[in-house]
Parts: C-alpha cells; structure tokens; sequence
C-alpha cells in the first residue's frame, strides 16, 4: 500500500533540541553497552570495577565491549574519570579539562555560552562538509573519535583507540553457499535486533541496503514493513521509482513524500540548529522529512541502511581507486621513462583522446589518501579565492590532510582496498552520515537504528575475502550476489543515489529560497569568513554554470551561516 503526502506543508517552528550542560559529576550512559555477550542489571558496574581498577583495565574492557554507546564514569575518591564511546560513535561524546576537571557532554553546544568559536574548525568544516573528531567547533572542546576512550586522572588526561580495524584474509578460498547463509541470517537477525518497539519502520531510497532492510523486517517481525521513501520533482534526482519496486516487492506499507523548495526554506534553519556544530551535508533536509512523516503516521523507530556501502564494498570511488592502483603496479621503467615523460612533458598529452590518459597518470602518482581530495570543492576554488586572510591566517591549511593520513596509516597492515573500508568508517560513517541521520531523526521526534553496523555483521566484513568486496571493479559483488532472488533485480543492477537534493536547480527557479541563500550569505561576509568578492562570483556566474556543483557550495556557506545565527550570532573575526 503505497501512500502519497505530497507537498505537504513543513513545520517551521521546531525546539531545538534540550541541551544538558556539561558535568563533572554525574555518570552518563546513552544506549546499551554489552560486556562479553551480557547486559548486567546495572550497565555502568563493569566500568566503575575498572574505573577503580586502573587505565589498563578500562581499556581491556572498552576492547570486550560491543554494542551502540557513550559512557562516562566518574571516581571522586581517586579523581579518575573514563569516557567510551562505540566503535562508529553512534552516541557521541564530548569533554573539555577545566580548573583541574574534565567537563563532559553528549553535545558540542552544552559549551556554546562558555567557550570561542575555533577558526580551524571552521575550515574543517569547508573542507570536509562536516567537522570531523576530535575537533569541535568550539575551542577547546573535543569530540571523543569513534573507537576511543578517554581517561582522565590527577590532571592529566589520556585519548587513545581502544579498537582499530583488523582485517583478516582466509587462507584458503570459501564456500560463497556457506558465507551466503551466514550473511543472510546475520542481516535477519541484526534487523530482528534493531527493531525495537511500536511498527516494523524504516527508510527506503530504493537503494539495495535499504531495500534489504526493509525486505528483512518482513522475515524478523512477521508483517511487512512501514517504508518512508522521499522524492524530489527534479530531473536526475528522484529515485521514487526504484523506492516503489522495493516497496511492491515486499508488500510493505509505503509512505511517499515529495520535498519541495517550500519545505527548504521553512526547515533549513530549524535542521542546522539541531546540530551541535555546523553540518554541511544536504541530505540531512531530505532525512529530517521522511522521518517527520515517520513520526506523524506513528513510527517511533526507523531502521537505516547505512553502513552496508562502507562495509561491503558499495562506493564508487573503491573502484575508481582500484583502477589508479593498477597503473602503479606497471614497473617503475616502463612508468617513469615512457609513460610519463610521453604524457607529461610533451604535447602528446594535450591531444583529445590522451587528457585523459594525462590526467589518470597525474592522479595515480598522488599517494593515498591525499588522491581522495583531488575533487575537494574548497580547494579546487582555491582557498585563497574563497576565504578572507584574516581566517586563514588563523588556521593551519594542511591540518586536514595530516588527520586524513593519521587515521588512513592506521589500517595500515590492511590491503588498499579495506583500508579505504576503515577510511570511511571514520569519515563517511562516524563524522557525516550517521549524525546526519540521527540528528534529523531526533529532531522528527524518532529514533533511529542501523542493522548493518551490527556487531556480528561488522565481524563478518573483516573476515570476508577483499574480493568478495570488489571483484575486479564489480561493487560489493558478495553482498549482490549473496541477496539475489531476494532483492528485485532492477535494484541489484542500480545505479547508486540516495537522497541527493536538487538545491542548485531550485536555487536558480525559486525566489524565496533565493531570498534565504543570499541573506545567509550576505550576513556570513559580514563574519569576516568568506570573501565578498567570492560570493558575487558564485552567486552571479558560476551558479548559472552549474547549478549541482557550485550549489553545494552555497549549501554548505548556507548551513553555516544559519547555525552561527541559532548558536553564535554575534560571532565575527577580528583582524
């Protein structure tokens, strides 16, 4: 049963969310740690026994521990405090030390009265869309890295990984049929985990993860599904179609929702305000309406699909990689004494047809992770061109590309294409995706879950063949092969969306979205931030250009501006 709510009217006037200040004192406990396969009556009791035991000991435990959470326990009597978070962050963390203390919070923004805006992470948050841990847009607040414990004794504190990915390749080849129906009932019985209380509900692109999911709900709870799908009436945009052979496939009870430029400019600054700092990535508007409607119709869980991408091998560019890692492996003769000099420094590599050739050799040769930024809106703009002096005479330009290595060198016993796996399980999962989804759920009233980062599922991807991942450049060829004559066809051979907002084609066709853009942007100059002359150029030239690329950037300058208006509208850089 297929239910439309198009063009239905958004809610503009959204609280923003209760934000607890930061403490001392009190334990704190978000979702449900599991210590060796058991809960105890008191969840909090293995951490105090190690608490009290020594930094050693916590960090054994933190290794046992399995499940989605954020804790802090606190030892007055020996001034010891630990804090843990789940190995993606589902529930984060945030600290600061002050007067001898370690101040704790879920939020950034439980500090947004006590402390600066950090210039850095402000260009973090250009550069990445996103503001990625252990940075906070806040000075001197941190977030807790996914992974990570924190312990704090006598003054001094200490921040480490208690758990790093580790892959394991089998020795010999195994039976896909076994490895089949193993997958199969782990997916079954992680959605059977996650489904909580209320209806069987979860969102539904289309996509083969969610349609998985939803396919699966059928199986664990007995009746099919509520499926929320979001549409967008833009050409190349709009995945509807895909989302409704999921949904008829597996009878669910669907739920369609088509967001409208309306709806952006009645909810754009209620959802930036719902962060705890800025949050760039636009799907988080899409999110936040399919799980209002959610909410609305009763939902009060939604099972995500997020996760079976990074896990299993599904984004593009691990096979855009793949096809760069193939031009090293050529012996370094042949490389740097015909290829390169041919393409490179003759006009051999200006003729149509070898640019690209040109271009594919050039990439090659940057090392990962670096190659990843070859694309990065702020720097391609140039950031010099797009940001004032004042700010980045504030930052250090190449903080980003430090962190980015740090965490790539960390799988670094892991072959090429796992370790972009546990890359993006940093950065796509922990900092971007899995907030996006939560905080626009949180704000919709709705909780939300993700079968796919299931303990048991997480196991069985380090243990899975990197080639099952990617066989030559078929994405996550198991994972598709495993679910045919379970998932539709048509979704099997699919090519990936999501929920990717057209704002750039609306921001040229919808005054009154225009009018919000280009006040945010007009207040944001004002910030001492971005350069004037950047902004009439993007407004007046390159957004007629091209509408989908450059209007992610004002998106981004948009987002930005709206949150320093909800969290710190007085904020400005000083020369």
């Amino acid at each position: 049963m297929a239910t439309s709510l198009e063009h239905q009217q958004g809610d503009s006037t959204v609280a923003p969310p209760h934000v607890a200040a930061p403490s001392a004192a009190a334990d704190l406990l978000v979702g449900d740690p599991v210590v060796d396969g058991t809960q105890t009556g008191d969840p909090l009791a293995p951490w105090r026994a190690a608490l009290a035991e020594g930094c050693d000991a916590a960090f054994r435990l933190a290794k046992r521990a399995r499940g989605r959470f954020a804790l802090a326990v606190r030892d007055a009597s020996r001034g010891r405090t630990l804090l843990v978070v789940d190995r993606f962050a589902v529930h984060s963390l945030c600290y600061r030390v002050e007067g001898g203390q370690l101040l704790f919070a879920r939020r950034a923004d439980a500090w947004s009265a006590a402390a600066a805006i950090d210039p850095q992470a402000i260009f973090d948050y250009l550069f990445f869309h996103c503001i990625p841990s252990p940075r906070t847009i806040f000075e001197g607040v941190y977030r807790l890295p996914p992974g990570h414990f924190a312990w704090f004794e006598e003054g001094r504190l200490t921040v480490a990984p208690y758990w790093v990915p580790a892959f394991e390749e089998p020795r010999s080849a195994p039976s896909f049929e076994a490895l089949r129906d193993e997958f199969r009932n782990l997916i079954r019985t992680a959605v059977e985990t996650n489904l909580g209380d209320g209806q069987p509900a979860c969102f539904l692109s289309g996509g083969t993860d969610s349609s998985t999911v939803a396919g699966m709900i059928g199986l664990a709870a007995g009746v099919p599904a509520n499926t929320y799908s979001i549409g967008f009436d833009a050409k190349g945009y709009d995945e509807m179609a895909f989302a409704r052979i999921a949904a008829k496939h597996f009878k669910t009870r669907h739920t369609e929702y088509y967001v409208t430029p309306e709806d952006l400019v009645r909810s754009i600054g209620a959802v930036a305000c719902a962060y705890d700092q800025p949050f760039g990535n636009s799907s988080a508007l899409p999110a936040y309406y399919c799980a209002k409607v959610a909410g609305e119709q009763g939902a009060m869980r939604l099972l995500a699909g997020d996760g079976g991408d990074e896990l299993f091998g599904g984004n593009t560019r691990y096979a855009k990689q793949r096809l760069f890692g193939w031009y090293l492996l050529a012996p370094s003769f042949v490389r740097r004494r015909l290829i390169e000099p041919l393409l490179e420094r003759t006009a051999l590599g200006s003729l149509p047809g070898l640019k690209k050739g040109r271009s594919y050799v050039e990439q090659a040769k940057i090392p990962m992770p670096d190659r990843l930024q070859i694309y990065n809106l702020l720097l391609r703009l140039g950031t010099s061109e797009v940001l004032t002096p004042t700010l980045l005479a504030a930052v250090d330009p190449d903080a980003p590309a430090r962190l980015q290595r740090d965490v790539w060198n960390s799988a670094r016993h892991a072959r090429e294409l796992n370790r972009n796996l546990a890359f993006d399980w940093r950065f796509t999962l922990s900092d971007s995706d899995l907030p996006k989804v939560c905080e626009t759920a949180r704000l919709a009233g709705v909780d939300v879950s993700f079968p796919f980062l299931d303990d048991r599922l997480l196991r069985f991807s380090l243990r899975l063949p990197q080639s099952y991942k990617l066989r030559g450049l078929k994405l996550r060829w198991f994972f598709k092969e495993a679910l045919r004559g379970f998932l539709p066809e048509e979704i099997l051979t699919k090519k990936k969306q999501g929920f990717g907002l057209p704002f750039g084609v609306w921001l040229t066709r919808h005054p009154a979205l225009q009018r919000l853009a280009l006040e945010s942007l007009g207040h944001l100059t004002g910030r001492g931030i971005v350069r004037p002359g950047f902004i009439r150029t993007l407004v007046n030239e390159r957004l007629q250009q091209h509408p989908g690329y450059y209007g992610e950037m004002i998106w981004i300058l948009m987002m930005l501006e709206q949150w320093l208006q909800g969290h710190a509208p007085q904020f400005r850089l000083r020369e």
